[in-house]
């Protein structure tokens, strides 16, 4: 299974302040952890917008939206998986999960 580059925005984020944030983002999280074979991009997508969900934590999740998009999951399957994380993670914060998704799924179109 071949995996794409996965282009992220740490290094214009954090550059001038974290080097090292940088290198571990872009050397060992996209370049070595999204890129082994054992689970495919898609996969990883979702389980990463399951952990965001889950933990409650939004910020990033717009990036990662777009990121599961361009790995093949559709705007459904992600609401989809935001509305299943509501019984399990809580309802407020899948709300706030959704309203993240409305507003990058409006930003596509």
């Amino acid at each position: 299974m071949t995996h794409r580059k996965i282009v992220s925005n740490v290094c214009e984020s954090f550059g001038d302040i974290a080097p090292a944030f940088v290198r571990y983002s872009e050397d060992v999280l996209f370049e070595d952890v999204w890129r082994r074979e054992q689970l495919s991009l898609r996969e990883r997508s979702l389980l990463t917008i399951s952990a965001l969900v889950s933990s409650g934590l939004t910020e990033q999740l717009p990036f990662h939206i777009r990121l599961a998009q361009e790995n093949g999951l559709s705007e459904e399957e992600v609401i989809e998986s935001m509305t299943h994380l509501a019984f399990y993670a809580g309802w407020p914060r899948a709300a706030a999960a959704i309203q993240v998704a409305k507003v990058v799924f409006e930003g596509n179109k």
